[in-house]
C-alpha cells in the first residue's frame, strides 16, 4: 500500500513537470496567465455596452473586469491613467460613435506598466493586420501603445482586470 502512494505521488510529480514545462514552451508568461480570458463583444456592436455593477452618480472610477469595445478620450502620461467611453457602430454611416454630449457613461483607470497593444494598422498605419472579425493581431512596442493612447478616439477592445487596462486590441475601421 505504501508503496502504491509513492508511486502515485510520483506520478503526479512528473505530471506537474511536464505540464510547467509545456507551459513555459509555449511562450506564455505568468503575467498572461493571471489575467483571465473574457467573453469579448462584437466588434461592430451597434449598441452601447451596459454596466449594471458600474454606479456613474460617483466619481469617476474603472469599469468592473471585463472587455469593453470603447475608445480612450483622454490620456495623462504623468498619472498613467486613461479616460474612455463605450462605443457602437453606425452602420448607415459606417463610423463609431460614443454617447453624446452630457452622458455620464465614462471611466477611468490606470494603464498597467504591462499593457499591450495589437494594432490594426500594423503599428506604423501602413498595413492591415487584422483577423477575421476586424481586431488587431500585430503586437506592438511601448512607444506605439503610449501613442495610441495619446491619439484618442481609436476604436478598440479594452481589456479591463483588476481595474487597470492591461490589453488594448485596435478595431480596423473599413
Amino acid at each position: 500500500m505504501q508503496h502504491s502512494v509513492r508511486r502515485a505521488a510520483a506520478v503526479l510529480a512528473a505530471g506537474a513537470v511536464a505540464a510547467s514545462v509545456a507551459f513555459l514552451a509555449t511562450g506564455a508568461s505568468a503575467d498572461a496567465a493571471a489575467t483571465p480570458t473574457f467573453p469579448v463583444p462584437k466588434p461592430y456592436g451597434t449598441s452601447f455596452q451596459k454596466d449594471p455593477q458600474h454606479d456613474f452618480s460617483k466619481r469617476i472610477r474603472p469599469r468592473h473586469d471585463g472587455v469593453l469595445r470603447g475608445w480612450v478620450d483622454y490620456y495623462d502620461a504623468g498619472e498613467r491613467t486613461a479616460e474612455y467611453v463605450p462605443i457602437k457602430w453606425v452602420k448607415g454611416k459606417k463610423r463609431f460613435v460614443a454617447p453624446g454630449e452630457g452622458d455620464v457613461t465614462r471611466y477611468l483607470s490606470p494603464v498597467s506598466a504591462k499593457a499591450v497593444l495589437y494594432s490594426a494598422r500594423n503599428c506604423d498605419s501602413k498595413k492591415v493586420t487584422v483577423d477575421g472579425r476586424g481586431l488587431g493581431t500585430k503586437k506592438c512596442g511601448k512607444k506605439a501603445l503610449i501613442a495610441h493612447l495619446k491619439a484618442g478616439k481609436r476604436p478598440a477592445m479594452l481589456t479591463i482586470h483588476r481595474g487597470e487596462i492591461v490589453k488594448i486590441q485596435e478595431i480596423h475601421v473599413p
